[in-house]
């Protein structure tokens, strides 16, 4: 059961959020996230293989499904200990970060582009920390024709505009774009599901000790029975 909870919040995690990823300076979260996954399905494959051992009596099943509930253990404490402090950082990271991204990569790098898109769509922001830091984008001030979002006169991206339509970005006033940064929003959200991720790899931790404790004594009287 614990493996399940861990594959749910781990998967709606990377569906939701990992668009977001390539713009993260460091693979902190996504490692951390990735191996909390691999935790939950190392604890489904030990759960069956701890109901194998028991129902058969097996020994060596239940020492080897000991020792899959061990590598889980480590996984989740380690996981769970790496979400706390990486949340202490985060906002340190993104304000080295955040805005160079914004600034040289928009428009430049397809997958940066379209999630730089989507977060300020998502979060009703326009800009990393200022609306007017477009100004100094390689997007606005290149003009590359082998950009891949021509400016064609725009100010700011189309996703900057309360209303998204075509070319609505020409027009930077206040009925019309969103002033306020990404990087505020961005970074409470990434906190809230590091605390989340960490809150699930430490608390279920403990589960996976006390599974091996109760394993280890069940090893102990079986060993007694059989012989």
């Amino acid at each position: 059961i614990s493996g399940l909870i861990i594959i749910v919040v781990t998967v709606w995690t990377i569906l939701w959020k990992h668009q977001y990823i390539s713009l993260l300076s460091t693979t902190n979260y996504v490692v951390g996230t990735y191996a909390l996954l691999a935790a939950g399905l190392i604890a489904v494959v030990g759960g069956i293989l701890g109901c194998c051992g028991v129902w058969h009596e097996h020994r060596g099943v239940l020492l080897l499904y000991i020792f899959v509930l061990l590598i889980v253990f480590l996984l989740e404490v380690i996981v769970g200990s790496l979400a706390y402090v990486y949340e202490t950082q985060i906002e340190t990271e993104l304000q080295h970060t955040l805005n160079t991204t914004f600034m040289e990569h928009y428009g430049v790098s397809e997958q940066q582009t379209r999630a730089i898109d989507s977060m300020q769509q998502e979060f009703s922001c326009c800009g990393a920390v200022r609306f007017e830091d477009w100004l100094h984008s390689v997007w606005l001030r290149s003009r590359r024709k082998d950009l891949i979002k021509p400016t064609e006169g725009r100010l700011v991206p189309d996703s900057c505009c309360i209303t998204v339509t075509p070319r609505c970005g020409v027009r930077d006033g206040p009925s019309n774009i969103h002033y306020t940064g990404c990087i505020y929003e961005m970074t409470d959200d990434l906190k809230y599901h590091l605390i989340i991720l960490g809150a699930i790899g430490l608390g279920l931790s403990a589960m996976q000790l006390f599974g091996m404790v109760l394993s280890c004594c069940l090893y102990v009287k079986l060993k007694n029975v059989l012989d």
